[in-house]
């Protein structure tokens, strides 16, 4: 195999001739980009929305392949002109792709898609893993990476439950500790709270210091201005290079309209560059603006639109609260940006007040409608607001309108004017009203020539412009706006604040979370500052994983050697099927029982996590009452008798179930999914001698746990995302809602498929190669506990056998 030599001096990135297409050659889009990035560089590509950029820089990053032209990454020649039978040809060089990828970090656009484990420490030491880096150095790595981005609290955290820029931090980390030469950044920023945002850019800059090579896709201003090379991207064209300015002025200095369809300024910067470097700063900014602004909530009159008092709100009752004792005033047709560091509990407070979510505690009022009621005194302490009755939440859905953080998620039609249509659809107008909101939001937003593509082609920007097209075609009389402008180039970014203008003018009441301090500044009447959770003394997003912090508070079942502890709950679990008398079954329950101890998990905890998978096996379990025809009758159900060898048999078989699928959730609980890879493979090694590829299937394995919740959280979001517009998924009768639930196959096959590419694209950036040898951070070692639960674990089964064999089953 091709090696990467870290010393070479080779140009970082030459493309010539380069041509991409995503559809076979119908439209192209990369079409003759020729682009040389010198080492040491830092590069500023940027360009309006669907312009090519975001496929360029996968080039650059050597995770995706082009059509024709030529390509040379650290100094690895990685697709061009190949000799074959067939003549010459265009082709990779998978080799030549595979070393220089050892040499190039890559952060992409989504950052849900790169987290491949549920361990935030896990996740940063995949890549250095795969480098085969000692494990000593792993340590170092990790904990320098996750104090880089600010993100040192959350390492033993579940990154699969924090907020979207909470996230990209961990990404950047992923990233960080692999050292890379090149560094490629798709919108690393667009997520970020502004402190974390200034603590990203100058970990930008420090690495530029050291030598390595930035190339980084934006929008924003100040950070085009950070950049000594500015490149702007348009048709798929590098339609400007400041390298190749004839003025020979860089993209960092001066005001150019030119260099990417941005205005580059260190004269009139926006408020984030003002405090750029400085993450104290940014964070005093930040917390300070509520009272900079405090005195217009007493300028506008008129009546409330939205009320929300005393709410507070957790995920789960064992995990740190995202919103506590929260309290907002809107008035009619005021615009509000909502501000706050992220996990703050911003897109959390929009869920609630759009009915997604219920709250905890405290109530909410929108437009004259009880969204959430607190419960009387009498003897409903502690128990959930009441909900919207069925009427109430048609009514909410017709007046308010939800542009969501991820507008991927939101978007389920084949076309996009049909997924615009989708609301005006449920508010019963006709077919030429229907046709005429759709065409009055495409054009308002400048998107009409995309109205007969699948939105599930189109760029971020172009995805997210068309979800707010979506919403504003029902004319909401309350719009939320989640992040609306994230990842949008000016142009279409301006044509969203000139929306937000115009909708204030007709008297819609506007909701809009940013990051932007600016752009706040610019739109909103009000801005609304939320409390960062930094005091409560725990990171928000611990879950699973929340007791992973250390070795010595770590529960039992936890600190087990995972290929004892898969063994050991296997075997176990088999032989549940064995149970046939009641005293196996109760030897059964009290093995559970204690295991669930040892693993102090919470039971509630543990039946919300399996409730619906125990709910359908217990009931194929009691089916038997109806096919056991021995014993004596108990009743009779028309020609069906009913025994009670038959009921016996039917709880015999549910309570099997029960007890199988309670240790299997107990093991996922408490097992990572880099540890179950780990064992996984381990346990499979001696079949290696007979050509299986053990190491790769353990690792599909271990991405599927690690994806199924992902791919839950997808059908979730669709179908909210139909709610939020009136579909009968939440409010039509039973036989529409499962008709609607049946729409939203199609789109979750999607997102399947768009994830199942997007994690390819994760290993291959994070230098994993099949059959190559890997280190590991965590190490494997069978311990005297192990030793104990072995035999802990045989005694079990030998005691559940010979019970079995003195005792009559039933």
């Amino acid at each position: 195999m091709t090696s990467y030599d870290p010393t070479s001096t080779a140009d970082a990135a030459s493309l010539s001739g380069i041509r991409f297409s995503y559809d076979g050659g119908a439209t192209w889009a990369l079409d003759g980009v020729d682009l040389v990035i010198r080492d040491g560089e830092y590069v500023a590509l940027t360009g309006p929305n669907g312009s090519g950029k975001s496929t360029l820089a996968r080039l650059v990053s050597g995770l995706t392949a082009p059509d024709a032209g030529e390509v040379t990454l650290l100094g690895q020649h990685v697709f061009g002109r190949t000799q074959t039978p067939a003549g010459i040809v265009f082709a990779p060089n998978p080799d030549a792709y595979r070393a220089a990828r050892r040499g190039i970090g890559a952060v992409f656009q989504n950052p849900e898609d790169q987290i491949v484990t549920t361990v935030t420490q896990d996740d940063v030491a995949f890549g250095p893993e795969n480098l085969g880096v000692p494990r000593e150095e792993i340590g170092r790595r990790i904990d320098a990476s996750l104090r880089d981005v600010g993100m040192e609290a959350y390492a033993a955290a579940d990154p699969t439950r924090m907020s979207g820029g909470q996230q990209q931090r961990i990404a950047i980390a992923d990233m960080l500790a692999m050292r890379p030469r090149m560094l490629v950044l798709d919108e690393p920023t667009a997520m970020l709270d502004p402190a974390a945002r200034a603590e990203v850019l100058r970990i930008l800059d420090s690495l530029h210091a050291s030598g390595t090579t930035i190339v980084h896709v934006t929008h924003h201003r100040d950070e085009v201005a950070r950049a000594g090379r500015v490149m702007r991207v348009a048709a798929g064209r590098i339609m400007f290079d400041s390298a190749s300015d004839s003025s020979g002025s860089s993209g960092s200095s001066g005001d150019r309209s030119s260099a990417g369809g941005v205005r580059v300024s260190t004269r009139s910067r926006p408020l984030g560059q003002a405090y750029g470097r400085d993450t104290h700063t940014a964070r005093r900014s930040l917390d300070s603006l509520a009272t900079v602004r405090s005195g217009v909530i007493s300028a506008r009159s008129g009546d409330v639109a939205v009320s929300v008092s005393g709410i507070s709100f957790a995920y789960a009752p064992d995990s740190p609260a995202v919103l506590k004792d929260y309290s907002l005033t809107v008035a009619h047709g005021e615009t509000v940006a909502i501000m706050g560091s992220n996990g703050a509990g911003k897109s959390t407070l929009a869920r609630l007040i759009c009915a997604l979510d219920r709250p905890d505690s405290g109530s909410i009022t929108v437009e004259g409608i009880a969204v959430a009621r607190t419960r009387g005194n009498n003897g409903n302490a502690g128990r959930k607001p009441r909900m919207l009755r069925r009427a109430d939440r048609r009514r909410l859905r017709e007046v308010v309108g939800f542009v969501m953080q991820r507008p991927e998620r939101q978007l389920f039609a084949e076309t996009v004017a049909e997924d615009v249509a989708y609301g005006p659809s449920n508010q019963h107008l006709n077919e030429n009203e229907v046709r005429e909101r759709v065409d009055w939001a495409l054009k308002l937003l400048h998107i009409e020539h995309l109205a007969d593509r699948s939105p599930l082609e189109l760029s971020g920007g172009q995805q997210r412009l068309v979800a707010i097209a979506g919403v504003i075609a029902c004319r909401p009389r309350v719009l939320v706006m989640d992040e609306p402008t994230a990842s949008l180039d000016t142009a279409a970014t301006a044509r969203i604040h000139e929306l937000v203008r115009t909708l204030h003018d007709q008297g819609v009441t506007t909701l809009i979370i940013t990051h932007s301090e600016a752009e706040a500044h610019e739109i909103a009447d009000r801005i609304v500052v939320m409390p960062s959770h930094g005091d409560n003394g725990n990171p928000p997003a611990l879950a699973a994983s929340d007791q992973n912090d250390g070795r010595r508070s770590l529960p039992l079942i936890a600190r087990l050697d995972p290929r004892v502890k898969m063994v050991s709950f296997l075997a176990m679990m088999f032989t549940a099927f064995a149970i046939n008398t009641p005293a196996q079954l109760l030897l059964g329950a009290l093995m559970v029982a204690g295991v669930v101890a040892a693993a102090r998990i919470r039971p509630a905890r543990l039946l919300r996590s399996v409730h619906m998978f125990l709910a359908l096996f217990v009931v194929a379990g009691l089916l038997n009452i109806f096919f056991v025809r021995s014993g004596t009758v108990l009743a009779q159900l028309g020609p069906i008798p009913i025994t009670d060898d038959g009921v016996a048999v039917a709880v015999l078989y549910a309570c099997r179930f029960a007890l199988v699928i309670i240790l299997g959730a107990v093991f996922l609980e408490t097992t990572t999914p880099t540890s179950m890879t780990d064992a996984f493979g381990a346990l499979l090694s001696p079949l290696r001698r007979l050509g299986m590829h053990t190491q790769e299937i353990a690792l599909v394995m271990s991405l599927a746990l690690r994806f199924l919740p992902t791919l839950g959280n997808e059908a979730k979001a669709i179908a909210d995302a139909q709610a939020a517009r009136g579909g009968s998924i939440e409010t039509g009768s039973p036989a529409e809602r499962i008709r609607a639930m049946v729409a939203t196959i199609v789109p979750i096959f999607a997102g399947t498929l768009r994830h199942a590419d997007n994690l390819s694209l994760a290993l291959d950036a994070r230098c994993y190669e099949e059959g190559t040898r890997r280190t590991h951070w965590r190490v494997m070692q069978v311990a005297a506990r192990d030793i104990a639960f072995l035999a802990f674990a045989a005694v079990y089964i030998a005691v559940l056998v010979t019970l079995g064999l003195l005792l009559p089953s039933i």
